[in-house]
């Protein structure tokens, strides 16, 4: 064979082995966007069985369990804000029923109607389909939280080729974990299924140049299952507007959805109202460096970078020994914090120790009495006036939805 001969054949074989790899990425793409549409349904349904909108509900003396009335819903929606009118509720709820996660009790109606009729979550009465794409995705689920709530030095902060990447697993680790819990009987059976996670989205290699493999490579998880949906996510045609990779709890509500001026609002210890210029939340978090999950990983964020409120608010920096100063000119406050679909409402900044840089009026952190330019002193009982806020926002991240937070704020005599 000649030279050229050899390099045509070299050259179809790079091109087959680049068109199996969009293959796969595409399909990947795809099982996310399904997995997208399951955390976020899930994440309604808690909520509406949480505010009691699903009940057992009785009509032509027949009791349904577990149902919503669909009018009443799109009510919720556009109350909750989760809608902005009664249409972008009906086609939210539709890419529900389409993705068979809602169903009318009967099976009568095909199409979500704003009417008084009852629907239901599959989950709700067992009829939920579980194939092998959804069977993976939940044990992915299960595995995540699982990894989060234990004490566990499997997570965290490692060096792969000189790079510094967050939250991260090692391979043989993380399948020796897999072994030890339960999870696999064998390492064969743990490195299989280590593949199935990312090859339907749920793990990637740190810089996406390998498959899963028992060795000592590094994986992060791409999903993050604890992010606070919103449901308006579902009608973008990627399904996946906000990254994973960079996302924070305490990114604020846009004011109004509707308009071009791309403005969050702060409140201020003098009730004052500050405009904090931003872009759209998922780029606000990517782009201030906030706790997001895989926020050192260079080749995930396709946002060029933003500048967004760089500004403290604080006059003066203070240091810890002055906060706990006896006398002091300040005083101490304690809010418990309920987080909700979006989040918990404020943005946390600074370094020993933090500082509340922005408070969504209309936000959970706001109605617990939070004001900007307080000093965070502990988070669920932690000390944290030592540490930096992205230390400080990946603990209330990876914490329960209610957080304690204990604060310090200036008093002026």
């Amino acid at each position: 064979m000649g030279l050229s001969a050899a390099n045509r054949t070299h050259r179809n074989r790079s091109l087959e082995m680049e068109g199996i790899e969009h293959a796969m990425q595409k399909k990947a793409a795809e099982l996310e966007r399904v997995a997208e549409v399951l955390v976020t349904g899930e994440q309604l349904r808690l909520r509406l069985h949480e505010g009691k909108v699903i009940k057992d509900r009785r009509h032509h003396l027949r009791t349904y369990p577990n149902c919503f009335v669909a009018k009443e819903l799109i009510d919720w929606l556009m109350e909750h804000k989760e809608a902005s009118d009664r249409e972008m509720a009906i086609k939210i709820l539709q890419k529900l029923l389409d993705q068979s996660i809602i169903h009318h009790v009967c099976d009568e109606h095909k199409e979500f109607k704003d009417a008084k009729l009852f629907y239901r979550f599959r989950k709700d009465d067992g009829t939920f389909p579980l194939d092998n794409e959804a069977k993976i995705f939940m044990r992915g689920q299960r595995l995540y939280e699982k990894l989060m709530t234990t004490d566990s030095s499997l997570v965290q902060t490692r060096e792969e080729d000189g790079v510094k990447f967050e939250r991260t697993l090692v391979a043989s680790e993380f399948v020796d974990w897999l072994v030890q819990e339960g999870e696999a009987s064998t390492r064969e059976e743990a490195e299989q299924l280590g593949r199935r996670l990312l090859e339907h989205g749920i793990i990637q290699h740190v810089t996406n140049k390998h498959h899963f493999v028992d060795r000592g490579l590094l994986y992060q998880f791409k999903m993050n299952f604890r992010r606070r949906r919103r449901l308006m996510e579902l009608l973008s045609e990627s399904c996946r507007s906000i990254p994973e990779s960079h996302d924070s709890p305490f990114c604020l509500r846009k004011q109004n959805q509707d308009t071009g001026n791309n403005s969050f609002l702060s409140v201020s210890p003098t009730k004052e109202i500050k405009i904090v210029s931003a872009v759209r939340r998922s780029s606000m978090s990517s782009s201030c460096g906030s706790s997001g999950y895989y926020s050192s990983s260079p080749t995930l964020s396709s946002s060029p970078p933003v500048l967004c409120n760089p500004k403290s608010v604080l006059k003066r920096q203070v240091r810890p020994e002055e906060l706990q100063t006896p006398g002091g000119p300040f005083i101490k406050k304690t809010f418990t914090i309920v987080g909700d679909a979006v989040g918990w409402g404020f943005v946390v900044r600074g370094s020993k120790p933090c500082h509340i840089q922005a408070v969504d009026p209309s936000g959970p952190a706001a109605a617990a009495g939070m004001k900007v330019c307080q000093f965070v002193v502990s988070v669920n009982g932690l000390n944290v006036l030592s540490l930096d806020y992205r230390t400080v926002s990946n603990l209330i991240l990876t914490g329960p939805r209610t957080v304690v937070m204990e604060v310090m704020e200036e008093v002026d005599y």
